[in-house]
């Protein structure tokens, strides 16, 4: 062999040799992925499966001091379960709830005379001699239906008006082409119905991913409003998150609950972008009383002519508020008190923070003519101190534009108390009617110490009250119930039993996502005994008398405020509510107005592994 050919020879040697340990790594590699794959070899792996050994695995079912300690296929970490008080043996409530306590749903053209709900809350506008007492506003609104709802006289009715002429761009739900309203069709598991007057958008916004507080958001709206009349926007930064509407759609595992709502039309995801301009409506004086430029202005390229302060009009005559990108903000607060005063001046209808409860049809409220409200900050007595976490306006109206460009030209400003200062000093604030705290959130006055008269059932003093479970962790809650009723649970009532004294409990571990267990797991738990008789005296979370009948009663909503990082306690008002909704997606109860649920399979709450 030639001295040229050895060094050849060798570096072929040595490739074939890093071929055969590159075949036998990856045929090693490919062994392990099967064997791990095998269904034979997955037990104690992945979760709890559908069968186990009788023994059960080590790693799977694990008994401590605290507990058993069970790795749940959707859980991250192990959770430890007291056998004798859980989430899978607890029962709901020691009472019997009264869920259809608003008795039937309002005629489909039902108005609220909303001048009159202002004044038996108020007062007189100077005295606001009725402001502070939240308790007789709920009363009146939950019991003087009779005063403040009506039926207008047929030919006045919204069902009656023409479609084309509807304030809503799809009012009748075939874009405002049909010479009249279809005949009222309820839903079902494909259609959500048809609706014999104007369909009314209600408008949410929301960046990230779906957590909790959008689902119960959306379940609180799927569990009140009429379905068939109205429809729940949420509207998703893309600003801050490029793609945020197909990200939520493909990639959101909490989100997915809600795809069939979104096929059947009851929910539609939205793009939010900050508008670089904004069309106002013809014919009206959009100078805020300064006035148009009189000297004439050169048009530019595509024929626009600047007519006023931050205002365009095109060749065809549409003026249009005109934002630079200095104006636009990113700012997630700042966004959000902007998003509402814009997508409500292109759509109309009603705008509500992701953290408002509802608990009532707002569709009443929305039908009138005149609908322009917000809600007033606290006790406040200024007239200018709106809140809009709750916010109602007309579509492309004087108000609207006004409201718009008046946030603009503040620096785009547009949070509740600026706006309404600029309302009152303008003189405009009459047309956004302020409605009290008890309408949509009853709980602040009392957490601003600026109650009158009795307080409210139930009795929170403050907004983490609403997520606690434990025995005597909300004080005096049923001071003005009347009669009283007993603030402890009643075993007798659903056969409960006690054994032992209270063991020793663990320090909580800190909060974690939550999970799903599958009813698969749940069986498994129970043949293998970690699911077992339920003992009220083992439970730090006894189940009591709290029913939704009696969380502010004839409030609109309930708001949150913010409550981003906690969780609900079992038995907690937040667990009732979840309760209430669980049972009725899963047809076992009907909603406040007596309805079953004939929509889509819909999936109930995740647990919190720190109450299970």
């Amino acid at each position: 062999m030639s001295p040229d050919a050895r060094p050849r020879l060798r570096n072929i040697l040595i490739l074939l040799r890093n071929l055969t340990f590159a075949a036998l790594l990856h045929a090693l590699i490919l062994g392990i992925i099967i064997l791990a794959r095998s269904p034979a070899n997955v037990r104690g792996k992945l979760g709890i499966p559908a069968f186990l050994d009788k023994s059960g695995p080590a790693d799977i079912l694990k008994t401590t001091k605290a507990g058993v300690k069970v790795k749940f296929a959707a859980s991250s970490s192990a959770v430890t379960i007291n056998p004798h008080a859980n989430v899978f043996n607890r029962p709901k409530s020691a009472v019997v709830p009264h869920d259809d306590y608003l008795g039937p749903r309002p005629h489909v053209d039902t108005e609220a005379d909303l001048k009159l709900l202002v004044e038996e809350c108020r007062g007189t506008y100077a005295g606001l001699e009725k402001m502070r007492n939240v308790h007789a506003c709920l009363t009146f609104l939950s019991e003087g239906g009779e005063r403040y709802f009506h039926l207008p006289p047929p030919a006045d009715r919204a069902s009656a008006q023409d479609p084309h002429n509807a304030e809503y761009a799809n009012a009748d739900g075939h874009a405002n082409t049909l010479p009249h309203y279809e005949p009222y069709a309820a839903p079902n598991k494909t259609s959500r119905g048809t609706c014999p007057g104007p369909i009314i958008p209600y408008h949410t916004y929301w960046t990230g991913p779906a957590t909790w507080r959008l689902e119960i958001f959306v379940k609180s709206y799927l569990y009140t409003q009429n379905l068939a009349c109205s429809q729940l926007n949420i509207w998703l930064d893309a600003d801050n998150i490029p793609g945020a509407v197909e990200k939520m759609l493909t990639k959101d595992a909490l989100f997915a609950r809600f795809l069939p709502l979104v096929e059947r039309g009851d929910v539609v995801l939205r793009t939010w972008k900050f508008p670089s301009r904004i069309p106002l409506p013809a014919g009206q004086d959009h100078t805020d009383g300064l006035g148009y430029y009189k000297a004439p202005q050169r048009k530019n390229v595509k024929g626009e002519l600047i007519v006023a302060d931050g205002i365009v009009e095109d060749a065809s005559g549409q003026q249009w508020l005109v934002l630079t990108p200095k104006q636009m903000t990113f700012l997630p607060q700042a966004v959000s008190d902007a998003v509402r005063f814009v997508v409500l001046h292109l759509h109309g209808g009603a705008y509500f923070d992701m953290d408002v409860l509802l608990l009532r049809d707002m569709r009443p409220l929305l039908l009138p003519r005149e609908h322009a409200f917000a809600e007033r900050w606290a006790a406040h007595s200024h007239p200018g101190d709106y809140n809009t976490a709750v916010l109602s306006l007309s579509a492309n109206s004087s108000l609207s534009s006004y409201l718009l460009r008046g946030g603009v030209r503040m620096g785009v400003n547009f949070h509740p108390r600026v706006v309404g200062r600029m309302a009152w000093k303008d003189g405009r604030d009459g047309e956004l009617l302020m409605l009290e705290t008890a309408v949509f959130d009853p709980l602040w006055t009392e957490f601003n110490w600026d109650r009158e008269g009795r307080c409210t059932v139930p009795c929170l003093r403050d907004y983490g009250a609403a997520f606690k479970g434990k025995v005597g962790s909300v004080k005096d809650e049923w001071e003005s119930y009347d009669p009283p009723v007993e603030t402890e649970h009643e075993p007798t009532r659903v056969g409960l039993r006690r054994r032992g004294a209270n063991p020793p409990t663990a320090p909580e571990p800190e909060p974690t996502d939550s999970f799903a267990a599958t009813s698969a797991e749940e069986a498994e738990l129970r043949r293998a005994g970690a699911i077992g008789e339920y003992v009220v005296s083992e439970d730090k979370f006894p189940a009591n008398n709290r029913t939704l009948e009696n969380f502010y009663r004839g409030s609109w909503s309930y708001h949150v405020h913010n409550q981003w990082l906690k969780h609900p306690e079992p038995s907690s008002w937040m667990a009732v509510i979840e309760h209430a909704h669980d049972g009725f997606f899963a047809g076992q109860r009907v909603n406040p107005y007596g309805e079953r649920w004939r929509g889509p399979a819909l999936m109930p709450y995740n647990y919190w592994p720190e109450y299970v």
